[in-house]
């Protein structure tokens, strides 16, 4: 077996790949080991999910949503108690408890007048273009492999296809710097809907293949409705764009076999 990205022998592998990390609460959609080698999935983790999960705006989303780390802490966000003090907000998930860090004048503050207004971030500072758009270019390519990782042959295609070489080596290397990509949001974060037990749920991640009449593969992810496109086959997004005026608009997550979702 070879790695997907790296294209080196990835026999003696030990660990499985998340499409989606782990920290945007993914837990069931893995590749096994050796489709992607313990050196590239390590490299992922380091270079490029986290950069993207630690990006203020992602940071945000994740604090607001309480939505945990792998370790089971939900990033912190920077805010103001105002007038003008600086401050730190934890969640604890375990203790159901909200903790405020602030220097001692602002605990002087709150004494003095019985509390005070804190103010939280809402829409943040989004991760670089890079960095985003190298870490759709991974977990595209790893949606490809999932869809394949019981067809050994399958595999072997997506790691020898030449045509996947470009995308493979902006998620590994960065080159080349500029991947455009689509970003829009597609329904509010907070949105709810039933599933077929009756319960009440929320989407927190979910991601698709599109194939165009172009012959182009593009990857689609929507994180809390936040919905992001990427072109696997080249550095450019037009065909994504006349796809959506073609139909409307519609994600594709929610168009032709999606549409009963």
């Amino acid at each position: 077996m070879r790695c997907l990205f790296c294209k080196k022998d990835s026999s003696a592998s030990k660990s499985v790949e998340h499409v989606i990390p782990e920290s945007l609460g993914n837990t069931t959609q893995l590749l096994r080991p050796g489709i992607v080698c313990d050196g590239c999935n390590n490299y992922f983790s380091r270079e490029i999910e986290k950069p993207f999960l630690e990006a203020p705006a992602i940071a945000a989303l994740r604090f607001h949503q309480s939505l945990p780390s792998k370790r089971g802490r939900v990033p912190p966000v920077r805010g103001v108690l105002a007038p003008e003090f600086p401050a730190t907000v934890y969640k604890d998930l375990k203790a159901s408890l909200t903790v405020l860090h602030v220097e001692p004048k602002a605990v002087q503050h709150l004494f003095r007048n019985s509390g005070g207004t804190l103010w939280l971030p809402g829409s943040e500072h989004p991760p670089p273009d890079l960095v985003v758009s190298r870490f759709l270019a991974k977990a595209g390519l790893e949606a490809m492999a999932q869809r394949l990782q019981q067809f050994p042959e399958g595999l072997a295609y997506l790691a020898d296809e030449p045509q996947l070489d470009s995308v493979r080596r902006h998620a590994r290397e960065g080159y080349p710097k500029s991947w455009p990509y689509h970003i829009r949001r597609i329904y509010d974060p907070d949105r709810h809907f039933t599933d077929n037990a009756g319960k009440e749920v929320q989407t927190i991640h979910e991601y698709d293949l599109l194939h165009t009449n172009s012959n182009e593969w593009y990857f689609v992810v929507a994180i809390f409705g936040l919905e992001l496109a990427i072109n696997l086959g080249g550095p450019e997004i037009e065909g994504y764009h006349l796809w959506l005026r073609t139909h409307g608009d519609i994600s594709p997550l929610y168009h032709g076999r999606n549409s009963a979702l």
